[in-house]
């Protein structure tokens, strides 16, 4: 079976930071809670608080695009609408 994995960051503007800030642990909780989820980690850098970690890993790619449509039907999509996603999706055995 081949995983996928996400990597990378989002940048949150100033404007967005408390709406992404109080919606985060929901969306970890709500994906890590899905089949396929094999890991989910979304972490605020300590150093600039508008960069946030994201590290993914789901068992296969209908695992992984049932949670992008999840994703496209959730409060967090509508709260990182305006956000800067610098993502790399990689296949891994």
């Amino acid at each position: 079976m081949t995983k996928v994995i996400l990597q990378g960051h989002i940048v949150v503007s100033d404007s967005d930071l408390s709406a992404v800030q109080s919606e985060l642990q929901v969306h970890i909780e709500s994906t890590q809670n899905e089949e396929g989820c094999l890991l989910f980690k979304v972490t605020q850098d300590p150093e600039n608080k508008n960069i946030f970690s994201v590290y993914e890993e789901f068992v296969d790619q209908l695992a992984f695009e049932a949670h992008q449509q999840r994703v496209k039907n959730s409060r967090w999509e509508k709260v990182t609408m305006g956000v800067e996603r610098h993502y790399r999706i990689s296949e891994r055995t």
